[in-house]
């Protein structure tokens, strides 16, 4: 009975939120208007629930917008419902948009790490599904670099104890989320996932690197 209670729980708070009537049929964000970022850095990563991802990295110093999305696989313009089939390819990512004068993508890329489990297959937490897949994107050679090598370090040291099954896959093409996506946590503080999920996930974050976390942060 105890395993069948806490089963129902965690589907009830997981991140796929298809079954919610009030948000059928969205329209896709295709284009945000972020023209005054030009000139800043971009990394992309998919690690889980995107709404949790966006809330870890935006805590970041130096890090100026994060959006969340679809990337890394081959359906040409998705959206959330065609995602969670699980057809399309692609994983819930985010891309950062940060100043690399202040934070470097060594750093996000540890903070990547540090804020999941990269040696689950298809699932963080609750969610599960290859839209959940840890991805390391990279935009050029020296990123594809720096991520090898950090995945050979931690393997290395045996950091997880298990293997790291992370993919590193060159962005192609990042898919903005439909505009309710987008700040989920801050629009929605009382949603049960977010209590559940997403808030406790960003304090476990949190305890590991707490330096790199905004002074004026608020969680």
């Amino acid at each position: 009975m105890k395993k069948f209670i806490t089963t129902f729980l965690v589907l009830f708070i997981s991140c796929d939120i298809s079954s919610q009537k009030a948000i059928d049929n969205p329209t896709p964000v295709n284009q945000i208007e972020n023209n005054r970022y030009l000139g800043m850095s971009r990394a992309y990563f998919a690690s889980g629930c995107f709404w949790c991802v966006e809330t870890i990295y935006e805590s970041l110093d130096g890090v100026e917008e994060v959006y969340s999305g679809y990337a890394g696989g081959l359906t040409i313009n998705p959206n959330y419902y065609q995602v969670i089939s699980g057809k399309t390819g692609h994983a819930e990512a985010i891309e950062i948009i940060y100043d690399n004068d202040i934070v470097s993508f060594e750093t996000l890329l540890k903070v990547f790490f540090d804020s999941h489990d990269p040696t689950t297959p298809n699932r963080q937490g609750p969610d599960y599904g290859s839209q959940y897949r840890s991805i390391a994107f990279y935009t050029n050679d020296d990123e594809k670099e720096k991520i090898k090598n950090y995945i050979n370090f931690l393997s290395t040291n045996s950091i997880f104890g298990k293997k790291i099954i992370t993919e590193l896959k060159e962005i192609d093409k990042f898919y903005y989320a439909e505009e309710y996506h987008q700040d989920f946590e801050k629009k929605n503080p009382y949603s049960p996932y977010i209590q559940n999920v997403s808030i406790p996930r960003f304090n476990r974050f949190k305890e590991k690197a707490s330096n790199y976390v905004k002074i004026n942060d608020n969680h």
